[in-house]
């Protein structure tokens, strides 16, 4: 009997999971993006990697649907709508402004965040082991992350009286980084000077003020819009000949002098973990927000050369990668 009942519910299953093939119901999962797809392609196609390495193919088993808001954070809201109107099963979002968008919209849809500072912070979860609710992710950052980019930045230079830090004021979470910044510098007898930025022309009159204040270096702190002009902060920082700290490796790739951070691609890749395991049931009230345990630095000792700094060589040496 057991085992004509277990047959018999096999049967059930694959003949619903074939009514399911011929209408067309493969799961769908929509990706929502701050940052102009030029920008963030890679960590697009990041995302798309992590899907397949788990089995899954666009078009035969599942469905993606990919949305960018150009850095329009005013887009997010209506973006948001047209994801849930397709009735996603799951929805993506990357940094915090999309991700408290999708917050607002929906208390039903799981979400999964990606590339968020401090989700407690901003209102995403209660709970890092226990999130509740409908929303979980990847956090990008943890607590002690700020006091060791400023420690590094001054091992860096060799000393320091006085460094700069360029922060969105649009961003929520900045005030915090500010903070933890601020204990870290009392600690190593650093002054602070902050100064703020959200478009190219701040960005020109941050770097013009932390000339006129006679800053010894500086750090930009992590934000979607900061990030999508990293090629005038470089430009910036090589005319101005100021040592920088960034938390995007980008910013080295692209001729800045060091970075400090967790794998971003990596993270990308990993939100298809959470949506594997959303689209089998688990619940994301349930499932804990995971933090990153590893952090790159890299050194581009072509930007170091550009500002006339000589990195020392025990910094070399710790570096993960080191661009010539």
């Amino acid at each position: 009997m057991k085992r004509r009942q277990f047959l018999a519910g096999c049967g059930s299953l694959l003949a619903a999971r074939a009514t399911l093939a011929q209408q067309g119901r493969m799961p769908k999962v929509g990706y929502l993006f701050s940052f102009p797809r030029g920008e963030g392609e890679h960590l697009w196609q990041a995302c798309r990697a992590g899907l397949r390495e788990l089995g899954y193919v666009e078009g035969m088993n599942i469905v993606v649907e990919p949305r960018w808001a150009d850095g329009d954070y005013k887009r997010l809201p209506a973006l948001v709508k047209e994801l849930l109107d397709l009735k996603v099963d799951v929805l993506v979002t990357a940094a915090t402004p999309p991700s408290r968008a999708a917050v607002a919209a929906t208390r039903t849809t799981p979400i999964v965040f990606v590339g968020v500072g401090e989700p407690i912070a901003v209102g995403l979860v209660k709970n890092m082991a226990r999130p509740g609710g409908n929303v979980t992710g990847l956090s990008l950052l943890t607590n002690e992350l700020s006091g060791r980019r400023l420690k590094v930045l001054i091992d860096c230079i060799g000393k320091a009286r006085t460094v700069a830090v360029i922060k969105n004021p649009a961003n929520r979470v900045h005030q915090t980084f500010l903070e933890q910044t601020h204990l870290a510098a009392e600690a190593l007898g650093v002054r602070l000077a902050p100064f703020d930025a959200g478009n190219v022309e701040e960005i020109e009159r941050a770097f013009d003020q932390a000339r006129a204040a006679q800053v010894d270096g500086a750090i930009v702190f992590d934000d979607p819009v900061l990030w999508s002009h990293r090629r005038l902060f470089v430009a910036r920082a090589d005319k101005s000949r100021l040592p920088v700290m960034y938390g995007y490796r980008e910013f080295v790739e692209e001729g800045g002098l060091i970075s400090l951070g967790p794998d971003r691609v990596e993270h990308y890749r990993r939100t298809a973990i959470y949506v594997d395991r959303i689209l089998k049931g688990a619940n994301p009230a349930e499932m804990p927000v995971e933090q990153p345990v590893k952090f790159q630095l890299v050194i581009n000792l072509k930007g170091a050369k550009s500002i006339g700094l000589s990195v020392p060589q025990a910094l070399l040496i710790a570096a993960d990668e080191v661009i010539q």
